[in-house]
């Protein structure tokens, strides 16, 4: 690169964006990232002046060519002398100059379009990525298997991979982080609040749903490309690793290092984000867990605003209005009207704790009628003590005992199903029998509990029930065997597993 492109100060590269004229320079360097994309390396003048989008009025040709000096002096852009249209000497010696952007420019015009874009991006947690990941990963099955392995498809597979992957990764912590806001939105329009609020939980749970079908599709394809997983890495940064600059031998191979150990480093996140390290949750679990921990959330707060539609009292919002009609007055004598009328000094004839020895007319007012003395239990809880004698106990013994035998009922139906299923010796499930309805509930219960610790659909799961009395071990069989199972709500077909149900 020549040494008159190199700006003297890097600071002064961003001068244009807060300089007095900003619009106008920012016009001619939007123009020329236009024309870098097109493959237009060099503009003259002229073209700049008739292309560039002019915030106002077009400035002249004089005042065009001041802005591009300005910017060549900062650093933005490069100069050098236009010599294709000199037809004569005159024009050989008059000042024509060709303008480009310099590599200073253009590294800030890509860092104002992160920086723009970056701003007006709008989080989203991407079902679309979760499946561009499962199929690019299926690809990288089929192409491992190949012999020779085609290094091209599986450096681009990477790549775009990597891309994706990124992708969800910091639209899905932008969107949780921004989704704590969205929860406490309450200024807005009640309607509109509901109705974004709804649509949001909506989403959430489609994402969800998304989630935890590809995860598990991800997971299983992640320990298939186990075996292979370093040959791909290593055939990646060897395919990069062609591209080095030559220089000795020893930064060649340091640089291939590197990029060897980049690939390595996101691979390894990409399989921490969907698989435990056995420290913990996944990142993929974690966003599920706080996916599903604001739905409840968003609810409440969709039910609190309901609630203020449905015409629950604002005290607040009273008192404020209440402050604007009081602004509204217009002289005193209305205001003292608007103050009895709001704070009740009528007359009392409502009142009911008026001593009958003290009954005073219902024109009276409160501050001209006597005082009274007020209960203590009205003063502290709103009530009034009530008269008379207390009321009768009523007696629930025979609920009590009906309740009671309710629960011996299912206890003992429950104890039933734990002795028909806790045999301690490995069954199949299709040699279970019939099944009846409190068996084969407890069963789907235990079921469930060891299918959701199982990593993968061919391996054994060993699991301890939430209560910690049961302990039930699943082996799977070969995927073509299946099993039946009759109950008396109905049939449950299923792949068949080795179950072993035992005391814990």
């Amino acid at each position: 690169m020549p040494a008159t492109e190199l700006p003297a100060s890097t600071s002064s590269l961003f001068s244009h964006v807060t300089a007095e004229k900003s619009a106008v320079y920012r016009a001619i360097m939007n123009l020329f990232s236009a024309a870098k994309r097109q493959f237009r390396h060099h503009l003259r003048p002229d073209e700049v002046l008739l292309e560039a989008r002019w915030p106002g009025d077009r400035p002249t040709l004089e005042e065009a060519q001041q802005a591009l000096a300005q910017l060549v002096e900062w650093g933005n852009l490069h100069a050098q002398p236009d010599t294709a249209r000199v037809a004569t000497i005159e024009d050989f010696y008059r000042k024509r100059l060709l303008y480009r952007l310099s590599s200073g420019g253009e590294a800030v015009e890509a860092g104002l379009k992160v920086f723009l874009a970056t701003l007006a991006r709008r989080a989203e947690l991407q079902s679309v990525a979760l499946e561009d990941i499962r199929a690019r990963l299926l690809a990288l099955s089929e192409l491992s298997r190949e012999e020779p392995m085609d290094a091209a498809k599986i450096h681009a597979t990477l790549r775009d991979l990597v891309h994706v992957f990124e992708g969800l990764a910091a639209n899905a912590e932008a969107f949780m982080t921004g989704l704590s806001r969205s929860i406490e939105l309450s200024r807005a329009e009640a309607v509109e609040v509901m109705s974004f609020k709804s649509r949001l939980i909506d989403y959430l749970e489609r994402f969800i749903g998304d989630l935890v079908t590809r995860s598990s599709q991800i997971v299983e394809l992640l320990e298939v490309l186990v075996p292979r997983e370093s040959a791909l890495l290593e055939l990646a940064a060897a395919r990069e690793a062609r591209d080095i600059a030559p220089g000795d031998a020893e930064a060649q191979e340091q640089s291939a290092a590197v990029r060897l150990a980049s690939w390595r480093e996101r691979w390894a996140g990409l399989r921490r984000w969907f698989l435990a390290d056995g420290h913990g949750y996944s990142q993929a679990e974690l966003l599920r867990k706080s996916a599903l921990a604001a739905i409840p959330r968003l609810l409440q707060a969709v039910a609190a605003l309901n609630d203020r539609r449905a015409g629950r009292s604002d005290r607040a919002a009273d008192l404020r209005r209440l402050a604007l009609w009081f602004l509204e007055a217009s002289g005193n004598e209305e205001a003292h009207r608007l103050w009895r009328a709001a704070f009740a000094l009528s007359p009392a004839r409502h009142l009911a704790l008026t001593p009958r020895e003290r009954d005073v007319g219902t024109s009276v007012p409160w501050k001209d009628a006597p005082p009274i003395e007020v209960f203590p239990q009205l003063r502290e809880q709103g009530i009034l003590p009530t008269r008379g004698a207390p009321p009768r106990i009523r007696d629930r013994s025979a609920e009590r005992a009906q309740l009671a035998a309710r629960v011996a009922e299912e206890s003992a139906q429950t104890e039933a199903a734990r002795h028909r299923l806790a045999t301690g010796t490995p069954t199949r499930l299709s040699e279970l029998g019939v099944l009846d309805r409190h068996a084969f509930r407890l069963f789907l219960t235990l079921l469930g509990e060891a299918l959701a610790s199982q990593t993968h659909a061919d391996r054994p799961v060993e699991r301890l029930t939430g209560d910690g009395t049961l302990l039930i071990r699943l082996e799977p069989l070969e995927r073509a065997q299946q099993a039946v199972i009759e109950t008396e709500l109905g049939r449950f077909a299923g792949r068949d597993h080795l179950i072993t149900i035992r005391e814990a």
